[in-house]
């Protein structure tokens, strides 16, 4: 069972960065994609962005140019570079981790973590 843990949350204003992580508690082999979600009050989850163990990844067109994915594959990591945030970024940001792709639709990956708060605000 793989347990992974998000950590980096928290309150920036407009315009600011955040720096979001996700460490598994095993490894994560090259047969997972690594997924970001957020779901904000009152809303549907939403997929942000996901990377394969090449590298090669895909994003929202809601965060598109502004956050960055990324993977170490040696230390089970993936995280997520917040930039240029927004109001309407706030939302539970969660890692997620599975053995297919499912494109950019959110979906119930396999493996979750409990999430992290990201407040945009000022």
């Amino acid at each position: 069972q793989v347990e992974l843990v998000e950590s980096g949350g928290g309150l920036v204003q407009p315009g600011g960065s955040l720096r979001l992580s996700c460490a598994a508690s095993e490894i994560i082999d090259r047969t997972y994609w690594l997924y970001w979600v957020r779901q904000a009050p009152g809303k549907v989850r939403e997929f942000i962005a996901t990377i394969a163990w090449s590298g090669g990844s895909i994003y929202a067109d809601s965060v598109k140019g502004r956050f960055i994915i990324s993977r170490d594959n040696a230390k089970n990591t993936v995280s997520l570079q917040m930039n240029s945030l927004k109001p309407d970024d706030t939302a539970v940001y969660y890692c997620a981790a599975d053995r297919k792709y499912y494109g950019t639709q959110a979906h119930e990956y396999y493996y979750w973590g409990q999430g992290t708060q990201v407040t945009v605000s000022s």
